[in-house]
């Protein structure tokens, strides 16, 4: 294997400014490489695999550290991506590899917390075992396309030439040397992608699917048959969230009435955690004449863009409202004195079984091998949650058992799916990648083309479950009972007619078409422009009619709003929008909250307990604020404290109408609960040891970890809002599970707040990540964006921290480029690099 290196002259030093080291590069203007845009030929012409298995790809490195590579075929192409990914972010793959083929316990034990008895990497390990991902992976390679073939195989190869050709003393020290980060194959991958599928489904049992044993039967025994005695507590297994990470997102596609040029606009906005599994990375890819993209994508995508645009169109993603799984209840036969048979259509169905071996480390080089059975049926695995989904007696007095039914087990369509949107031309080559797959797994996605077409669709892959069974069970009191009970969809398990078929048909999926906007907040599909509701769906797709959230309001009132020309938008416009950190309580609330503190004055507000407190200093602050949540905005962390109380119990005067869900609720009710609510809050500020009055940039900040994991103790200051008051520019403290066990540091968030006694404030690890604002002009398309948090996780690299400083000191975004005058232009490091094919 080779690789070439090209250091391009930085003609502008190193300047300081403003706390901000900006590096500027400029390269040769005159290269060899044809900058004029060639026509685009239709995939199918594209080459899949490299000639004779000679790999070669060409990588331009621009500031910022964003990676432009170029190939001659998909192999070659994967290839140069997997090296570049590598290099950023070595150590989130090769902790994901091992998790999703199930080697948490072999090479850390089997607690996720050591020495703790929790048994996590156990319940990871056996959880994906049981739901087959590997053995999926292993039949489905098979089954995709030679292009994503050829994607995966050289995603795997450029990411072995890295930690093979890389020494330890440049690789991530996080896991550098370590014995888990190791060579993988493109199986390794395909199992990485259809764990990844799951995330917002079946990932999140791994706890119930761990449970899913008869009464009376051990969970594990050793490889010998003995029980082996876990100290997990089952009572810690609840009723799974399936949104863990609190993913969430804004998305815009203008179309040609709304634009100033009547032509295609976008902004992209996902919220997504900073650290762990869900990191978006940035970078651009071509085959000459065939593909050229910009974008950024989850870790792994193999050579294709998740959220970005090439010549023709521009593309985005929300996180759905929709079910990607639901939860069937079996009535066991009453015959079988062992409860693994079940009644179907009348007939007695044995349950199928599987057993599992994990080797788990118990000391440094000591290892034993654990057992499990895991029980299926024809709905899917049989899961157990203590208290509310038993196996065996419910509180209707039926022997039962619950299985659980993920739309995306298996999911196939992933890579051709993203490779087909990538290579789109025009909205209506876009939707028809939606009538041949069904690879977004959980996402709204929101697309626009150059002509000023604007497309919506929940493309998320949702259980097909028949009208007519819906129907009926909708009329089910039972059902619809347990379903409310447990926050799932619950459908009986003793009918075929229930049985899912597949996915919902793309013809049966929420869509709109507008040539003014369609947009999405995470609130449901129906909404997705107040002018043409969407309504007649099946319930699984969520909610039609519901109250929307703050942040759906501010959305949907700045696009009523409308632009600064003639009520058009300019992409300038567009980026105010995203980073102008309005939010929507403060400017529906502000006034009439400053008029009852003027009310109140020093009067003691009484509180429940009967003590009382003066709110003087929160009148204060809140007199300062300008209404905005940016670095210098007194009083803003004030307003969203007060906004997390007022979210726990909203005094509107007007209640939420459906026929008005963009206005209403609306006008604060000036009582009481009100001024009870602005003490608790204040309270909790000075309890903390902080000022009513600080500046946002003052409590607000972006702290990283050390490799170890302990706190770096460098405190950058950060703007932005938060979902509480309705912000759109999202940032927030997330302290749960990142879905690595890679070490960060975490501080303990007071009650009912994301804020931090500890941390002096509030410690930003969430929120908008990969984001830009783009549009169509006639000389190809033009954006601004930012990943907030860098490309890099690797702390020895020069982009671990260069964007995220850039935000820090005020938030703005920055030049994407796209032509190839502009990448050389801003080239910083050119290689050549060439290997050997995998195959």
């Amino acid at each position: 294997m080779k690789i070439r290196t090209k250091k391009i002259n930085l003609l502008t030093p190193l300047v300081l400014s403003g706390g901000v080291f900006l590096l500027t590069a400029c390269g040769d203007s005159s290269s060899e490489t044809d900058t004029s845009s060639e026509p685009l030929t239709p995939i199918s012409g594209i080459a899949t695999f490299a000639p004779a298995g000679n790999l070669s790809a060409d990588v331009t490195w621009t500031n910022y550290g964003v990676p432009y590579v170029k190939a001659d075929d998909l192999e070659s192409l994967g290839f140069g991506v997997g090296y570049a990914f590598a290099q950023d972010n070595l150590c989130i793959l090769a902790d994901q590899i091992v998790k999703f083929n199930s080697k948490r316990s072999f090479y850390f034990g089997p607690d996720a917390v050591p020495g703790s008895g929790d048994s996590g990497n156990l319940l990871t390990d056996f959880g994906f075992l049981t739901l087959g991902i590997r053995d999926n992976a292993e039949v489905g390679f098979e089954q995709i396309s030679e292009k994503a073939q050829a994607l995966l195989t050289g995603y795997a190869a450029g990411y072995n030439k890295y930690i093979n050709e890389t020494p330890e003393a440049d690789m991530d020290p996080t896991c550098a040397g370590q014995p888990w980060v190791q060579d993988i194959t493109p199986i390794d991958l395909m199992t990485y992608a259809q764990g990844v599928a799951l995330l917002p489904g079946a990932a999140n049992f791994t706890g119930p699917l761990f449970l899913g044993v008869p009464n009376n039967q051990t969970f594990v025994t050793s490889e010998s048959g003995e029980p082996v005695v876990l100290n997990f507590d089952i009572s810690t297994v609840g009723i799974p969230d399936t949104n863990p990470t609190e993913s969430g997102s804004n998305g815009w596609a203008i179309g040609s009435e709304l634009s100033a040029t009547e032509q295609g606009m976008l902004i992209a906005n996902p919220h997504f955690p900073h650290t762990g599994n869900q990191r978006f990375w940035q970078f651009g890819i071509e085959v000459p004449g065939h593909l050229k993209v910009v974008g950024g994508s989850l870790s792994g995508m193999p050579g294709i863009v998740n959220i970005g645009f090439n010549e023709n169109v521009a593309w985005t993603h929300t996180f759905s409202t929709a079910s990607r799984f639901t939860i069937h209840r079996l009535t066991l036969d009453p015959e079988n004195s062992e409860g693994t048979s079940y009644m179907l259509d009348g007939e007695s169905v044995p349950m199928t079984t599987k057993t599992h071996d994990i080797r788990v480390a118990t000391g440094p080089g000591t290892y034993m091998t654990l057992r499990k059975t895991s029980y299926y049926s024809e709905f899917g695995p049989v899961i157990v949650i203590p208290n509310a989904l038993p196996w065996g007696t419910d509180g209707t007095g039926q022997d039962v058992a619950y299985a659980l039914y993920d739309a995306n087990l298996p999911n196939y369509d992933l890579f051709d799916h993203w490779l087909g949107m990538n290579m789109a031309d025009s909205i209506e080559a876009y939707k028809q990648t939606f009538v041949d797959f069904t690879g977004t797994v959980f996402n709204n996605a929101m697309a626009v083309d150059a002509q000023g077409n604007a497309f919506f669709t929940d493309g998320s892959s949702v259980p097909h479950i028949l009208p007519d069974a819906l129907a009926v069970w909708a009329e089910d009191p039972l059902y619809q009972a347990l379903t409310e009970q447990a926050g799932l969809f619950i459908f009986p398990g003793d009918d075929s007619a229930f049985m899912p078929q597949g996915t919902v048909p793309f013809d049966q999926a929420p869509q709109l078409e507008r040539n003014d906007f369609v947009q999405n907040s995470n609130d449901s599909f129906w909404l997705t422009n107040p002018a043409a509701p969407i309504e007649g769906l099946s319930p699984l797709w969520g909610p039609v009619g519901n109250q929307q959230s703050l942040r759906s309001r501010l959305g949907q009132k700045m696009l009523a709003e409308g632009g600064s020309v003639d009520g058009r938008f300019t992409r300038e416009d567009l980026v105010d929008r995203l980073i102008g950190n309005r939010n929507y309580l403060g400017e529906a609330v502000l006034e009439d909250l400053l008029a009852l503190c003027e009310t109140q004055g020093a009067t003691p507000v009484t509180m429940a307990d009967s003590s009382t407190v003066v709110i003087t200093p929160a009148c204060d602050a809140l007199a300062l604020w300008d209404g905005r949540m940016n670095l210098a905005s007194q009083g803003a962390m004030m307003f969203r404290e007060f906004a997390f109380e007022f979210n726990r119990d909203p005094q509107w005067q007007v209640a939420y109408d459906p026929e008005q869900p963009t206005t209403t609720p609306n006008t604060l009710a000036a009582n009481n609960t009100v001024l009870q609510q602005l003490a608790t809050a204040q309270q909790r500020i000075i309890n903390a040891g902080l000022d009513p009055a600080a500046s946002l940039g003052s409590v607000q900040f972006v702290e990283r970890s050390n490799p170890d994991g302990t706190p770096s103790g460098v405190k950058l200051p950060w703007g932005g809002a938060n979902n509480i008051e309705g912000g759109f520019n999202v940032f927030r403290s997330n302290m749960g599970n990142d879905g690595t066990i890679l070490p960060r540091h975490r501080y303990p968030l007071l009650p009912g707040s994301d804020l931090s006694a500890e941390a002096g404030g509030y410690h930003i690890t969430y929120g908008s990540s990969w984001m830009f604002a783009m549009e169509f002009t006639a000389d190809g398309p033009e954006a601004e964006g930012l990943l907030t948090y860098s490309q890099s996780s690797n702390v020895l690299s020069d982009h671990y921290l260069d964007q995220t400083l850039l935000y820090s000191e005020q938030p703005q975004l920055r030049s994407l480029h796209f032509q190839q005058e502009d990448i050389d232009a801003n080239a910083a490091t050119t290689a050549t690099l060439s290997g050997d094919s995998l195959r």
